[in-house]
């Protein structure tokens, strides 16, 4: 067998399923997995016959590579990955590429490109969305890193990726250093907050509207044939509609707790770092830590009480009511995320593609939707928009749904259903959309107990006062900073 033009390191499914997924495309690849045993079984099971070279060392792996060689490390984020750099480095010439395809934070990402581009190699730290189906068939893929790298690896990441309709790879170079894994970071906080607002809709469904698992799968059924067609309803509208053996819903024999892994967590402390108010995202990761404390929350049951009110509006008005509210919020979901991206871009100096962002989560990853392509629209026609909400499409989407979205609100408080994702959104566009907000008194306040000093409206930006609130306090003022 020929060298292989790509070598993979890390037999887990994704690793495995990326594998088979550039053999089909015509690619030879090299493998190899720490626990040895794992190569064998993988090269005498699905590997069986393929164009895939089995590898039991570092060094048979670099030996059976094309060059300039290519290793993907498809491990576990954190220190497994810096261990894996450091045995693979010894053993590469200069522009070698290491590329990291798991779910790392992007700082790491960022240190890591330095550290083996200091070596003479080149690095990217790759997003790869769209789980184990996606990593087979066609996954979403966000690479960063070292510039030079992607001219190598491209023929093979846009083969593999995931395509449009109109036959568009999912794929595109994002920017440098740790560009790749910021965009996936982002995209793993956005289907935070798409899958918290559809969990709030379901819940709201059930508790509120008293309806059957049957009649739920058939409403999003519904949606998923308009404006919300997306991946996450369309496995809400399976999940809803699926039996056990026996005849039983799964859905109701689920424990109702969540945990967060990081990604979600991550995406809003770079929020609160940036100083942008990604007020979704944080509530959906806020949601899942109050839903893991279960036994808490059924010894409060027992003696907190709510409202005892029940829906009685019209039923059928109200489900297209909950509908708009769901494609608003979602709305706001992407809104906030491209903000941060925006942000950041200023902060390390990224020039990110927008609307190629929107096109590499059109297919492939967990927040697929038709949706994307409008947003993909609004960044071709206008690249330095600063807010989705200021486009044409989607100023017009949320002036639409805004009516339904506040009947969804009011509800909820009156009935007592806990919707946080939802809430918040609309706070965050009622905020977004005030020319004055109360931080005036704010201001006022931090003066007066901290001597902190404030703007004035009728005197020019960068100018600062201090007011000697108490008469007794002197004019001697705090340096300036903001909190």
């Amino acid at each position: 067998m020929s060298k292989a033009d790509i070598g993979l390191i890390g037999l887990a499914v994704m690793g495995e399923n990326l594998i088979l997924n550039m053999e089909s495309k015509g690619f030879t690849v090299a493998c190899f997995n720490r626990t040895v045993s794992k190569v064998d079984d993988f090269i005498n099971g699905r590997a069986k016959g393929k164009k895939i070279i089995g590898c039991h060392s570092i060094e048979e792996l670099v030996a059976n590579l094309k060059t300039p060689r290519k290793i993907m490390l498809m491990v576990k984020a954190g220190t497994a990955v810096d261990a894996f750099i450091d045995m693979v480095l010894p053993h590469l010439e200069n522009g070698d590429i290491i590329i990291d395809g798991g779910n790392s934070h992007f700082p790491d990402t960022i240190h890591r490109t330095e550290y083996v581009e200091s070596k003479g190699k080149l690095y990217i730290g790759t997003g790869v969305s769209g789980g184990e189906e996606g990593a087979l068939l066609g996954p979403s893929i966000m690479p960063g890193g070292s510039p030079p790298a992607w001219v190598h690896v491209k023929p093979i990441f846009q083969a593999i990726c995931a395509k449009t309709d109109a036959g568009e790879p999912c794929c595109e170079w994002v920017g440098e250093n740790g560009a790749g894994h910021f965009v996936k970071m982002v995209h793993n906080g956005i289907e935070y907050g798409d899958m918290q607002l559809i969990c709030e809709i379901y819940q709201m469904m059930k508790d509120g509207l008293g309806m059957s698992n049957k009649e739920m799968h058939d409403c999003f059924a519904q949606w998923y044939e308009g404006e919300l067609n997306s991946y996450l309803i369309e496995i809400t509208r399976d999940i809803l509609g699926f039996k056990d053996k026996d005849g039983s819903e799964v859905i109701d024999l689920i424990l109702d707790t969540a945990g967060q892994k990081g990604t979600g967590k991550w995406t809003a402390i770079e929020a609160l770092n940036q100083g942008q108010p990604l007020t979704l995202i944080g509530e959906a990761v806020f949601a899942r830590c109050l839903s893991a404390l279960k036994e808490e929350r059924v010894k409060a049951s027992k003696v907190l009480r709510g409202p005892k009110s029940k829906f009685r509006g019209d039923k059928a008005k109200f489900l297209n009511d909950l509908q708009q509210a769901l494609y608003a919020s979602k709305i706001i979901s992407y809104a906030q995320g491209y903000q941060l991206m925006r942000a950041a871009a200023a902060e390390y100096k990224w020039n990110l593609n927008y609307g190629g962002i929107a096109l590499m989560w059109r297919g492939g990853c967990i927040i697929r939707s038709v949706f994307l392509g409008k947003i993909k629209e609004a960044y071709t026609k206008k690249p330095k928009l600063e807010n989705l909400l200021l486009d044409p499409f989607f100023k017009t989407a949320i002036r639409k749904a805004q009516s339904s979205w506040r009947r969804v609100v009011t509800n909820a408080v009156k009935l007592g259903i806990p919707m946080p994702a939802i809430t918040s959104a609309l706070a965050f566009y009622d905020g977004y959309r005030s020319e004055r907000l109360p931080a005036n008194l704010l201001q006022a306040q931090r003066d007066y107990f901290g001597a902190h000093t404030y703007e004035r409206v009728d005197k020019p930006r960068g100018e600062f006062f201090h007011t000697n609130w108490t008469g007794h306090g002197g004019q001697t003022a705090a340096s300036t900073y903001t909190v």
